[in-house]
């Protein structure tokens, strides 16, 4: 008992910072989990990952991976794009072992395992920055209109605008491997990561979006290589 009061406690004081550094810059934070059902470690972290989607200042993004499959199960939400993605945040930080439960905030920041109080304080750091990039999405006829404005100091580094669609939530019953016989609630799930374009900032980008609409769409613009995410806006 007292652990789920400290855990309260904790993101409530974090709701408060990153509610009013998101008002203040206008543009949340992203936090990305490579998780796995096959993974006995990430329950923690996924029910972690369920409380950040509930804030207006994060966006939370679960990523699940394929390489725990072999274990018995096989995870319903695991492609195989999501663990390149995880790679190559791995590579472009000098290491080429991936692991579950990891939290990327905001492409730079690595978070291994189930840590809330590092989560909270990465979180708020990367909130009172401003982003370089300024996202705009506005709804156009069936679809969206996206501009994108560098904002900093010229030149910008060389970016990619993505795309990503995800399901707010899906209870999983777990039959075989590590987590045999629980059901687990995962939030935000990634089921589809595209890439809109190729930016180098000297102008604005802009863009036209169709989007789905049984699933709700962030845009996220990130230094390419797997650098730091630069600027990123809801599609509602």
């Amino acid at each position: 008992m007292r652990l789920t009061r400290s855990f309260a406690f904790l993101f409530a004081g974090f709701g408060i910072m990153a509610s009013a550094a998101s008002a203040q810059d206008g543009q949340p934070v992203v936090v990305e989990l490579f998780t796995s059902q096959g993974c006995s470690s990430c329950p923690p972290a996924d029910g972690l990952l369920g409380e950040l989607a509930s804030r207006d200042g994060v966006i939370a993004l679960a990523l699940h991976v394929d390489y725990w499959d072999y274990i018995g199960w096989a995870d319903t939400f695991a492609r195989p794009e999501f663990t390149q993605r995880q790679h190559g945040y791995g590579v472009a930080a000098g290491s080429n072992v991936v692991y579950t439960p990891q939290m990327v905030i905001g492409g730079i920041e690595h978070v291994v395992g189930f840590r809330p109080m590092q989560v909270a304080d990465v979180i708020a750091e990367h909130a009172r920055q401003p982003d370089p990039v300024a996202v705009h999405v506005e709804p156009d006829g069936d679809g969206f209109a996206l501009t994108a404005e560098w904002r900093a100091t010229p030149p910008a580094p060389a970016m990619v605008v993505q795309l990503v669609a995800y399901l707010p939530s899906e209870e999983v019953e777990i039959t075989r491997g590590e987590n045999a016989g629980r059901s687990v609630t995962y939030h935000n799930i990634v089921r589809d990561w595209q890439v809109v374009g190729e930016w180098d900032g000297a102008e604005p980008f802009s863009a036209r979006l169709a989007v789905s609409e049984d699933m709700p769409h962030v845009v996220i613009v990130q230094h390419s290589g797997y650098g730091a995410i630069l600027g990123a806006a809801r599609v509602d």
